[in-house]
């Protein structure tokens, strides 16, 4: 599962979705970023263009993700990057018009992170029908972009079966950013692993904000606040998927004893800002995002631009569960046994 700031030398931070506290460790949401970063010597080189979801480079989640491909790919073709930021005030125009400025500075690919720029990705992607774009989260009707999708609903699952085996109190929580179509697949995922695995245990759900307010991407106080809730109701996992937001929540697990953290998007255990909570995130729904973004950037530099939509599944390890600290080490068979499940088909996993 966004806004603003883009990690520039001044680290100034800020997303979706989507979004923040950077790794400077500012909480400001407000800022539009149009500075550009070069990761290579760019001088003939492709110029990506990145349009991020609220939060940004630094929301240590969903936009840092898409922020590793761009890297990899401007490092390894020569490139130079263009970085904008979205801002929860954002509208239609807003979307549209930081699309156009990448395009009309002849940034060639542009990526758009994130599902609210979906409209805005086919309007600008027909006035431009020789740059490729990327859509990330959602699926466009425009010939000249590729439609990078995830089943997040299927990593989701594979988190609730391990909350579900790792909480001693029968009670699990769930925390949405945005009460939107996309962080409902995650709920769905989650909620019907853990009742599949125990349908003794309960799920805690809350959504941060609602509607067309994006700001529950990057509000970690407020993520903050939501987990201690839940924490003091009883639960002793929860699994965020709200994108700097979710920062919050895994702190406010660390200060209890007992209690786990699920990270998202991310490996949130090897991100360095989250260095001190890191022994209570029992693991991350890691979602490849830099994986699909590297794809389509590598395609457009080899002249073979991909379109349509490339779905990124669990089978194809688009998803996944990450390993780091070794906290699910005892439960892996069972992980193992759900994600073959799951695979074959002996599983559907619901998507609301």
């Amino acid at each position: 599962m966004r806004r603003v700031a883009k990690l520039s030398a001044a680290c100034i931070a800020t997303a979706a979705l989507a979004l923040t506290a950077t790794a400077c460790g500012s909480t400001s949401s407000e800022n539009d970023s149009s500075s550009s970063s070069s990761s290579g010597g760019g001088k003939g080189g492709i110029k990506i263009g990145l349009a991020y979801d609220v939060g940004g480079r630094g929301d240590r989640s969903f936009n840092d993700s898409a922020a590793r491909g761009a890297d990899k790919a401007a490092k390894e073709f020569d490139g130079s990057l263009k970085e904008l930021t979205a801002k929860s005030s954002d509208t239609e125009a807003d979307r549209e018009q930081r699309l156009t400025d990448l395009a009309d500075a002849g940034y060639n690919p542009i990526v758009a992170v994130g599902f609210s720029y979906a409209t805005s990705v086919d309007k600008v992607a027909a006035k431009y029908p020789k740059v490729s774009f990327g859509l990330i989260d959602a699926v466009a009707k425009a010939k000249n972009v590729d439609s990078i999708t995830f089943t997040e609903e299927q990593g989701s699952y594979l988190a609730g079966v391990a909350a579900a085996l790792k909480t001693k109190k029968d009670h699990v929580g769930f925390i949405g950013g945005v009460d939107t179509p996309l962080i409902k697949k995650f709920e769905a995922g989650y909620a019907q692993g853990v009742k599949d695995t125990n349908p003794k245990v309960k799920v805690d759900v809350q959504y941060l904000t609602h509607g067309s307010d994006f700001s529950g991407f990057a509000d970690p106080a407020k993520g903050k606040e939501a987990a201690s809730g839940m924490l003091d109701n009883g639960v002793d996992v929860i699994y965020a998927a709200a994108g700097s937001s979710g920062n919050g929540s895994i702190e406010a697990v660390s200060g209890v004893k007992g209690a786990w953290a699920i990270g998202v998007d991310s490996d949130q255990y090897n991100i360095p800002g989250l260095s001190k909570f890191k022994n209570s995130i029992l693991t991350s729904m890691v979602k490849n995002v830099d994986v699909g973004v590297y794809d389509f950037i590598k395609s457009v530099h080899e002249d073979k631009p991909l379109t349509g939509n490339q779905i990124y599944s669990l089978a194809k390890g688009g998803v996944s569960l990450s390993t780091s600290g070794g906290f699910i080490d005892d439960i892996q068979p069972k992980l193992d046994e759900a994600k073959k499940k799951i695979v074959d088909g002996t599983i559907t996993v619901k998507t609301s």
